[in-house]
């Protein structure tokens, strides 16, 4: 019982230091440019590893000053790093490229080895990354949509008809008539906010032969309006091209203004996705916590 008890006082002595430090350090945020081998490409990430777990609203400020579409935050803990992702109005439960930015930094700041296996535990459990030829693979949960009546007013906010509608709790999915038309979508941003989900998926075919198929996501309702790449639409989007092209290995385009590769592999249950990544900028926060 004394053990315990000092155990348990050392614990709670590291805890005080480490909030003591948050407070007095700069603390360090790394842009990464996630799901693309280019810069000024693919989808801007924030990522902040700090010694220890910090308040959700200093998270919650530190994202909405970056204004970027995800800020993740991990501390190390007990099998792996834990991690949250905030856009700049709410905090997520699933985010692909600010996991994939996360991994990214920290193996290239020597946090990580890249022979390891990462274990990030997170919300939607925990989310598996490796380091595979220049190339992250991350295993996320499949999210397959199962096919519904589009609620009043989806067609008419996207600005198209809709060839397909499915939904999976977290998101719509949408086919429409032809990569033309999706990449031409000028959604009324307004209307789809109050949508009762997180975001819509709009996707068809390719009218590329390197890419199996083409998407663009849509999450107004959580402060994103267009997001560049989304690596979470691609654990619905991944099931659906599967049972449409036969096929459990696909690359698909997202081909917002900035745009990026996301390549895909459907086991069971589960989605590997795979994405490359580039550093941009580190920013310093000199107010700490």
């Amino acid at each position: 019982s004394s053990l315990l008890g000092f155990v348990l006082l050392l614990v709670c002595v590291l805890g005080v230091c480490a909030a003591l430090y948050l407070k007095v350090m700069a603390v360090l945020i790394h842009v990464i440019d996630a799901f693309t081998n280019r810069p000024f490409s693919g989808n801007p990430a924030g990522v902040c590893v700090l010694p220890a777990p910090a308040p959700d609203d200093w998270m919650q400020q530190v994202a909405r000053e970056m204004n970027l579409s995800e800020t993740a935050f991990l501390h190390p803990m007990t099998g792996g790093f834990a991690l949250r992702w905030f856009t700049p109005g709410v905090e997520v439960d699933l985010c692909g490229h600010a996991t994939l930015a996360s991994a990214f930094a920290l193996w290239e700041t020597g946090a990580a080895s890249r022979s390891k296996e990462l274990v990030f535990l997170t919300r939607s459990g925990p989310l598996r990354c490796r380091c595979c030829d220049g190339w992250v693979e991350m295993d996320f949960p499949a999210k397959p949509c199962d096919p519904v009546v589009p609620p009043e007013g989806l067609a008419r906010a996207l600005g198209c008809e809709l060839r397909y509608s499915g939904s999976n709790g977290m998101d719509y999915l949408v086919e429409v008539e032809g990569e033309s038309i999706l990449r031409r979508l000028r959604p009324d941003f307004s209307a789809l906010s109050q949508m009762p989900i997180r975001g819509v998926i709009v996707t068809d075919s390719s009218d590329k032969p390197e890419f199996d198929f083409v998407s663009r996501f849509f999450a107004p309702a959580v402060g994103v309006n267009e997001d560049p790449v989304t690596g979470s639409a691609h654990c619905a989007l991944a099931p659906h091209w599967m049972a449409k092209l036969g096929r459990a290995e696909m690359t698909g385009f997202q081909c917002s203004a900035r745009g990026g590769l996301v390549k895909v592999r459907v086991c069971g249950e589960r989605v590997m996705l795979y994405g490359q990544a580039v550093l941009m900028s580190r920013v310093e926060l000199v107010c700490g916590l």
